[in-house]
Formats: C-alpha cells, structure tokens, sequence
C-alpha cells in the first residue's frame, strides 16, 4: 500500500518545531541559514528482512528530481552538494528521517522521500523554507540588463539566490511594493504591487504580483529578485573619521579583519537583525545603501527600507563603507 502525506518544515535554530496535523495536512516549519535540520519520514508497519530501499530527492523547479541520498540496507550513497552533508537519522528500523547539515541557501524547496520494503511503501514529501529576505537587484548598468543566467550571477555575487514565487509572494504579502520586473528562479518574471498605480499595471487592477509569465532565458533582459537569509558573521558601519572611495573602503575593511559588505549582507542584517544607520556607505557592487529600521526625519521619513543612494563614481571620497567579518 501506499501512504502519501505532505509537510511544510520549518525549522528553527534552537531546533525542529511542527505543530501535529491530522493526515494529508501540511506542516509549516522554519529554518535559518547554518541550522542543522531533521525531514521526517518512516515506514509504518512490520518490516520483512529484506531491508529498506531510502531514497530522497529534491525536486526542482521544472518537476525533475536531483537525489540527494540513496539507502539500500548498508550501503549509502549521497549527491552533489549533498555530500557529506546529509545522513539518515535511523532511530529504528523504520525510521528514514533525513539530517541536512548547515543549510545553505540552494537548500530551500521540495523534497521526496521514498521508503519500501518489500510490498509496504511510504511517499513523504518535505517542504523546506528559510528565514529570509527578498530583495530588488539591478547592476550598475541599469534597469532591465540581466537575462537568466547574469540574474542568477548577480544574486550569487551578493550572496543570495534567485527568489522563488513562494518567497515573493510572503515578501508582497508583508508589504513589498516594486514596479520593476525582475526574474525569479522558475524563469517567470514578476513584480510586486500593494499600491496600484497608472505606472505599475494601472491604477484600477488589484494589488498582487503582476506576471509576465516564462521569458526567453538567454535574450529576454530584467531586473531579478534575489533572497538571502541570516548572516552567518557581523555586519557593521565601519567608524572612522575621513570618507571614502571605493577603493579605501575596500582596504579599510581589509585592514579590520573584514571584507566589504555585498548587497545580500545590509538587506539581512536590516530585516532580521533590525540594523539601522543613517549613514550611506560603499557595498562590494560599487553601489552606495543604508539601512533604515526606525523611520525619522532626514532617514527614510516615510518607511523601513534600505535605502539606495546610486552607483556614484568609484572615485569620490563621499561615503563611509559597510562591511563583514564572516563567522570562523
């Protein structure tokens, strides 16, 4: 017989908390970046003596499956960046519960276990989400210049990933109002609206996520969502008395045991540490922010956000630097 049930597992650092649901329910469950997390999955019944055939696999955005780990009685195999990552809890002879180890941010989604032995077979699947932050990232080329693929290097090279549909939609639905079209990993491009207005869709369509729908991955150009989630290190507004260009910014965090903070870095230390400073500094894009937490006078008056000065010349000694020192 087979035995279908679906979780959403959330994970929180101090460890695994699922509310109980009656069967067929969906569990919510939060993890946090470098937590180390336990999917659940097990075989009811009597086992015969052949074993148990494990395997779990993360289920990609175009419904194919990338195998993370393979159990056939003693021998084990896991894959790719799974490696030595992952094993299995084994608490009993049914238990195929899966352990993740320091969870990265490609670790978020969908995961299948299958679990038989002889004619009993249990089909898990697992729901992975972390705590994080969307954000809006465009180069300093300017608006609407990244296809696929450079939207996926951009949000890696500030420490993020493309942001999925489901991470949009949680961000829109706490208030993110952005009228540039930006890819997500599904290879859609969307936008969030809470303020309907003529530039962004009209101002008689409703609030939502407006959706262009699948675009050209190689020659179709936005902007693109990233997400990032909890720093795994300090940020901080480095002090000292003189501004800088890009380049001395660059060094002065060098010379403090750090490295210049990349985009990724001020949107989580604002959104899930609370960080504020009203004081604008340089970011590894070349790109000038601060982060506003407490609204007020001359500092975001009217909104939370991290704001965006622009990507001023590299050379100009008008702004301070943001840096990080990553966790060891």
């Amino acid at each position: 017989m087979i035995a279908l049930f679906f979780f959403t597992l959330v994970v929180f650092a101090s460890g695994l908390h699922a509310e109980p649901q009656d069967s067929g329910s969906r569990i919510k469950v939060y993890a946090n970046r470098g937590d180390n997390i336990t999917l659940p999955c097990r075989l009811e019944g009597q086992s015969s003596l052949f074993g148990n055939r494990i395997k779990w696999a993360k289920v990609e955005n175009d419904s194919s499956e990338t195998n993370v780990l393979i159990s056939m009685g003693p021998h084990k195999k896991t894959y790719g960046s799974f490696q030595d990552r992952v094993y299995l809890l084994e608490v009993d002879d049914n238990d195929g519960t899966l352990v993740i180890t320091d969870l990265d941010l490609n670790d978020y989604g969908t995961y299948r276990c299958e679990i038989i032995n002889g004619m009993n077979e249990n089909i898990v699947e697992v729901d992975l989400e972390l705590q994080g932050v969307v954000f809006p990232y465009s180069p300093r080329l300017g608006r609407y210049n990244l296809n696929f693929q450079d939207a996926e290097s951009a949000c890696l090279e500030q420490d993020a990933v493309v942001a999925s549909f489901e991470q949009l939609y949680e961000e829109w639905r706490n208030g993110m109002d952005w009228c540039n079209a930006g890819w997500l990993n599904d290879g859609t491009v969307q936008y969030p609206i809470t303020k309907p207005r003529e530039p962004c869709g009209g101002v008689r369509t409703s609030a939502g996520l407006r959706n262009y729908g699948q675009r050209d991955k190689s020659n179709s150009r936005y902007d693109v969502f990233c997400f990032t989630a909890s720093l795994k290190g300090r940020f901080y507004y480095l002090i000292q008395p003189e501004k800088l260009n890009f380049d001395e910014a660059v060094d002065m965090c060098k010379r403090d045991g750090a490295e210049i903070a990349k985009v990724g870095h001020i949107y989580a230390a604002w959104k899930l540490q609370g960080y504020d400073r009203c004081d604008a500094g340089w970011l590894a894009d070349g790109s000038v922010r601060y982060p506003i937490s407490r609204p007020r006078k001359n500092c975001s008056p009217t909104e939370a956000a991290v704001r965006f000065v622009g990507f001023p010349d590299k050379k100009q000694k008008l702004y301070g630097v943001y840096c990080f020192r990553p966790q060891l």
